[in-house]
Parts: C-alpha cells; sequence; structure tokens
C-alpha cells in the first residue's frame, strides 16, 4: 500500500503546476551598486507566465516570465546616490534587497595579473587596513567554465554563493589589487558610488572568454561572464596576453573578437581599457615584443586605451609585477579623461607616431608628448635602435628634441626604419613629464593607434 500511494504521489507532483518562487542571479542583490544615468537592466527567474513587479527608487516596472521561466525589465536612468535604497521584486512571492546605490559599475576580467590578489601587492597591509571604502562594493566571479552560457553564477563547492560586499579591509585582501585600485581612483575624482564585479582566471588564454568565435570554445565566456549579462556597466577592463604571447601581431584580430563579441551581447558600445603586459625574463627569444605590437595595433578599436608597464617591474624574472597600485590608477587615467571627459588630463605615455629620415639621422614624433618627453632617471635614452636597407639593427643615440626624438648611429649612415624597447627584460627610460613612460615600437609596418 505504502508503494502504491508513493507512486500515486510522484504521479500527482508530474501532473501539478510546479509553483517555483520567484528568483534573482547572484550578481543582483543586496548591497550592489547599479549603473547611473543609464536604463537599469534587471533580470532574474520564475514560473513560465508569471507576473512580475519590480519597485526601486521610486519607479515600478512590470513583466512576465517566458516559456523558460526568464524575465527581465528595464528601469529608468537615474542619478548616483550614495544614499543606501530598498529594492523590492514581487511575484508569487517578494524578495527585497537591501542597501542599493547608484554609480559607476566597472568589470575587471583577464589572466592572473588582473586576478592578483591585494594580499600579494607592494605595500600590501597597510594599503588593505586603509581600504575602508563604504560606497565601493566588490562582486567576485569564482572559476568555473561551462559548455553552454550560465544565466547564473553556480554556487561553489564551499557553499558560499557570490554577493555583493561592502569594500572592507576584509572583504578586500582577496579581490583583484589592479581592480580595487581602478575604482578607489575613480571614486576620489568623480565621488560617486563605484560597483567593482572581478571575473578573471590565473593562465587563460583569450579564446575561452570570447563568444561566437568559429571553432572556439568559449567556456570561460560561459562560466564567467555569461551570468553577469546584461547588468548594466560602465566599461571593461582588462589584463591578459602572457598566455597568447605566440600570437604577435595576430593577438589584435582575437583582442578584437572579443571586445567586439562582448559589446554586442552586453548591448554596450562600453570603454574598453587594457593593459600592456610586463617584460618578463622567461618569454623565448623575441616573443615579446611582437605581442607588445599586436596589443598597441588594439588602440586602432574605437573606445579603448592601453596602459605601459614597462616602468613598473620589480623582478625581471617574475611575470607577477607586485605594483598593481600605478597600473590600476594609470587605467583610472584613461576612463577619467576619455569615458568621463576630465579635460588638461594626460591619460596616456608616449606612443608612436611617425618617423622621419633626415640625413643620417631619424626623427621619431610621438603622441601623448603631454608636457613634453623626457628621461625617467635623468640618463641618456635607452633602448633606441637603428637599422639601413640591411635591416640589421644597432644600439643609437636618442636625444630629446622638442617633441621629437632624434635617433642617430655612426654604424648605420642611411637609417631606414627604427625600434625601441625591442626585448623581453628591457627597461626603457622615455617618458613625458607626467611620469607615464612610451610604449615599445617598430617603425616598420607599424600597425598601432594612438587613442587620441
Amino acid at each position: 500500500m505504502r508503494t502504491l500511494f508513493l507512486a500515486w504521489l510522484s504521479w500527482l507532483f508530474l501532473l501539478s503546476p510546479i509553483h517555483a518562487e520567484v528568483s534573482l542571479p547572484a550578481v543582483i542583490g543586496s548591497r550592489m551598486v547599479l549603473q547611473r544615468e543609464k536604463p537599469i537592466r534587471l533580470w532574474g527567474f520564475a514560473d513560465p507566465g508569471e507576473e512580475i513587479s519590480v519597485q526601486f527608487a521610486g519607479a515600478t516596472a512590470k513583466a512576465t516570465a517566458n516559456a523558460q521561466g526568464n524575465w527581465s525589465v528595464t528601469l529608468p536612468a537615474m542619478k548616483a546616490n550614495a544614499v543606501g535604497q530598498k529594492l523590492t521584486v514581487q511575484g508569487k512571492n517578494t524578495i527585497t534587497l537591501d542597501d542599493i546605490l547608484i554609480g559607476e559599475v566597472w568589470v575587471g576580467s583577464g589572466q592572473s595579473n588582473m586576478q592578483w590578489p591585494m594580499t600579494a601587492t607592494q605595500n600590501a597591509k597597510e594599503r588593505i587596513s586603509q581600504a575602508n571604502h563604504p560606497t565601493i562594493r566588490l562582486f567576485h566571479v569564482h572559476l568555473i567554465e561551462a559548455t553552454t552560457p550560465l544565466r547564473d553564477v553556480p554556487v561553489p563547492a564551499n557553499g558560499n554563493k557570490p554577493s555583493w560586499k561592502v569594500c572592507t579591509p576584509e572583504s578586500v585582501a582577496g579581490f583583484s589589487a589592479v581592480l580595487y585600485y581602478f575604482g578607489a581612483a575613480l571614486q576620489k575624482e568623480l565621488n560617486v558610488p563605484i560597483g567593482l564585479i572581478a571575473s578573471s582566471w590565473g593562465g587563460s588564454r583569450i579564446e575561452p572568454w570570447t563568444v561566437g568565435v568559429k571553432g572556439n570554445n568559449p567556456g570561460k565566456y560561459n562560466g564567467m561572464i555569461s551570468p553577469i549579462m546584461p547588468f548594466t556597466i560602465r566599461g571593461v577592463i582588462w589584463y591578459q596576453g602572457e598566455s597568447n604571447l605566440a600570437d604577435g601581431l595576430n593577438y589584435f584580430e582575437k583582442k578584437k573578437q572579443l571586445i567586439d563579441g562582448w559589446r554586442k551581447v552586453w548591448g554596450q558600445e562600453m570603454p574598453f581599457y587594457f593593459v600592456q603586459i610586463a617584460p618578463f625574463s622567461g618569454y623565448g627569444k623575441g616573443s615579446l615584443p611582437d605581442l607588445w605590437e599586436g596589443q598597441a595595433a588594439c588602440l586602432k578599436i574605437p573606445n579603448t586605451g592601453m596602459v605601459v608597464t614597462t616602468d613598473l617591474v620589480d623582478n625581471i624574472k617574475d611575470i607577477h609585477p607586485q605594483n598593481k597600485l600605478d597600473v590600476g590608477n594609470r587605467l583610472a587615467l584613461w576612463a577619467l579623461a576619455k569615458t568621463y571627459g576630465k579635460k588638461d588630463l594626460v591619460y596616456s605615455g608616449p606612443l608612436f607616431k611617425s618617423l622621419t629620415i633626415e640625413g643620417s639621422k631619424a626623427r621619431v614624433s610621438f603622441a601623448h608628448v603631454g608636457g613634453g618627453l623626457k628621461s625617467r632617471d635623468g640618463k641618456p635614452l635607452s633602448d633606441f635602435e637603428i637599422a639601413g636597407e640591411d635591416g640589421k639593427f644597432v644600439p643609437a643615440e636618442a636625444v630629446i628634441d622638442g617633441e621629437t626624438v632624434v635617433v642617430s648611429s655612426s654604424a648605420v649612415s642611411k637609417p631606414v626604419q627604427v625600434r625601441f624597447g625591442w626585448g623581453n627584460t628591457v627597461n626603457p627610460n622615455l617618458m613625458n613629464k607626467e611620469g607615464l613612460p612610451a610604449s615599445p615600437f617598430r617603425s616598420k609596418n607599424w600597425q598601432g593607434g594612438t587613442g587620441e
């Protein structure tokens, strides 16, 4: 009899409608920051056909769950607000989220140098102890790959569902140092709440982060980016390339596919600022400058910017430079100037613009000279080389002349091309007076952009 009863109960359950509670993805939760001055997209899950009502800051939006149980609403654009507010989602049940702020939201992604935590950086103890920022909020996406795009971040084995956290010394210690420093610099200048979403994976290539490329397995995109889409954001910062070193100039095409794909799926032409990876002695001969060239070429993609880090290496044998403060601050300069319209702000170091041959000398012109060119250490300019028609480069003398650098060598009477910083372990000293270093380049077949 008991067996028959259980069988009947199971059959009845299958026939009965399933009254699932309305629920939200992890990225939509208490203590989050919503993007200011843009329509706010919110979404979740419910029974097919269930009617949903969302209320926030005096605005109401309604939706009906589709056949797959997905629903979404869009709230009107709102001004920044540092006072925590409630957000209510009502279906067959009610969800109330607390302490919601409105400000600027950025995503940080890439490989280990973006993932690198505060605890493993310069002056970590002191800077972590100072990281009390009630209106900076942190969201960390844990490592997960998936064969299809996930609609939510899975709960990890430890059972701690990802959630927004107020920035404190405790919460920031294991958080992305570059992303934190970037956000702190923005808040200092903008004086609005900042939301930071960290989604990076050490050692990862660019391909698994890229959506919609033939023959590509976008496992990291599916598991770590798809679940936070289409959360309204301002932009993305990216620190990756070490695992794609052999791609050289081809890295440009892969980065373009990544950026175009994210912008299309996110539904936003958001800014995308990235870091040119640092010198390191462990790379194969000649491979790093080729990748630098590919990264610089990405500046041709609209609404992008590049940070140079050749001067931030504390140990040439370490692929993870410890100075993440300056990396974050330099990324913030691009955002402040190009995204937030801060005027008269020098946001990049010198970038190669053109080469002019003047007899036995070659004159190099740069974009982003700022207040003028200078040597970082007061010594003669280093790491310049010059070549004639035979293509053989020799060390060259380089002298600053106004906003240009004149390059020459007694061994080359008829120069054809110049290169700068062309080696895996270089430490070039050319910079502008604002302290931002020049990017390595070679003049022949230059394909880089200037980001102006």
